[in-house]
């Protein structure tokens, strides 16, 4: 097992030890937003609950959800647990409509937090000897920081890169040895590309990476670790609950590792809020048991996966969470039918093609059109039209396979489709203009 990064105690804990130190900060927690958060309290109020009823994480399905709603509604303080003078940062997410989300950070918060990030670096093989490249975005968004964090805190040499300027990425990496790259997963398929295109593949000393802020199926992973030759690892977070670090992946890669002394996760039923049982597939619902300035009771990801807790070959005991599959919030309904992203990157993975696509719906005489633009290798492109005209009907039909229903799947150019720095744009769903 990879050395570990703080508190093996508590990594190692048994359940039943999780779930007693679970059970003593939710009731701390609670009461701690009930005397300083009126919005909370009169949430718990309007659904019957005092922190009286509240003793441990048996009486966690008391308490009201919390969703991004609440947040907008909230903004910018009305969740706010400490005093504006105790809070240190603030992070804010990368949505592009409505209210923006904003979280506040004590130091003690940010310290936990870059322990978080620290333990999935560790995981991922880290140590001090390592050059941590990080090429998440700085700023609001909580990538760069949580990684460059805790990077410091493994005593990795720092590399704050963060995204954009390829070429410049290209040359620290290969000058300064960088070994673990950290970026979104569509961000290191654009870098891999960009270092074949340039012939350093034998200049690129990584040896692991570690992806997240966006959806990315295993075929998307495979294709990386080949094309850069690096083991690639998961790592889960959202700013409303810290960011990056929540969960991550370890050697073992059958799913992340949840931070069970600092989170407490739930599975349940999207449309009924019925707390389902372990193994069942369902929505993601997290409470924040360790955050001072803005802790989240039963915050609802949106994010569909399932939780396990059997025995990890890496010795760690916390429950794992399997890779999102899907959200429950930005699911596709195409005439009917529910489409996820993921399903038609597999697709499109399995079949050989490179993993820069784009899905554009519209709405056409009352009827939806499906339209999926693929980019082509350059090998591709110089084929003949007879067998560009083939791979694009044995892509509609594998993903008519796959999906249930018909798409109009149009092979592109290579570099025709904008390369993502950040997270990838993977849909234009043009009927919300309507």
């Amino acid at each position: 097992m990879a050395k570990q990064y703080f508190q093996p105690e508590i990594e190692t804990m048994p359940a039943e030890e999780i779930k007693k130190h679970q059970s003593a900060c939710l009731v701390k927690q609670v009461q701690h937003v009930w005397d300083n958060v009126p919005y909370y309290r009169k949430k718990m109020e309007d659904a019957g609950v005092t922190p009286q009823d509240i003793h441990g994480v048996e009486d966690l399905h008391k308490l009201p959800f919390v969703t991004k709603d609440d947040l907008r509604e909230a903004y910018p303080y009305g969740l706010l647990a400490k005093p504006l003078e105790d809070c240190v940062r603030i992070q804010s997410t990368s949505g592009t409509t409505g209210r923006r989300v904003v979280a506040f950070y004590t130091r003690h918060d940010l310290d936990l937090w870059e322990d978080c990030c620290a333990r999935a670096i560790v995981a991922a093989g880290g140590t001090k000897e390592d050059v941590v490249h990080v090429s998440y975005g700085y700023g609001l968004f909580t990538g760069g920081p949580g990684l460059n964090g805790g990077s410091h805190k493994v005593g990795c040499l720092t590399l704050p890169m963060s995204s954009g300027n390829t070429d410049r990425q290209i040359q620290f990496m290969t000058d300064l040895g960088s070994t673990i790259l950290c970026c979104t997963p569509s961000y290191a398929a654009y870098l891999a590309e960009s270092i074949q295109e340039r012939g350093l593949n034998d200049q690129i000393r990584l040896k692991a990476g570690i992806f997240g802020a966006e959806a990315w199926t295993d075929e998307m992973r495979h294709d990386i670790e080949e094309k850069l030759g690096i083991k690639a690892y998961d790592i889960y977070g959202l700013t409303e609950i810290s960011g990056p670090g929540v969960a991550f992946e370890c050697e073992e890669q059958t799913g992340m590792h949840i931070n069970e002394d600092h989170f407490i996760a739930e599975i349940i039923n999207p449309k009924t809020g019925e707390v389902l049982p372990e193994g069942e597939k369902g929505e993601l619902v997290f409470t924040s048991l360790t955050k001072e300035a803005f802790p989240l009771l039963r915050y609802r990801t949106r994010d569909l996966c399932v939780l396990n807790r059997k025995p990890c070959s890496c010795g760690r005991t916390h429950v794992k969470m399997s890779k999102p599959m899907g959200r429950s919030d930005d699911m596709l309904i195409i005439r009917g039918v529910n489409v996820f992203p993921s399903q038609i990157e597999t697709v499109l993975l399995n079949t050989g093609m490179t993993p820069n696509y784009q899905i554009i719906v519209d709405r056409k005489n009352n009827s939806d059109t499906f339209d999926i633009n693929v980019e082509m290798s350059q090998e591709m492109f110089s084929d003949n039209l007879a067998v560009v005209s083939e791979k694009e009907k044995e892509l509609v039909s594998a993903l008519k396979g796959m999906l249930g229903i018909q798409a109009k799947v149009h092979l592109v150019a290579p570099k025709t489709i904008t390369r993502s720095e950040g997270k990838a744009v993977r849909v234009i769903d043009k009927r919300k203009l309507y």
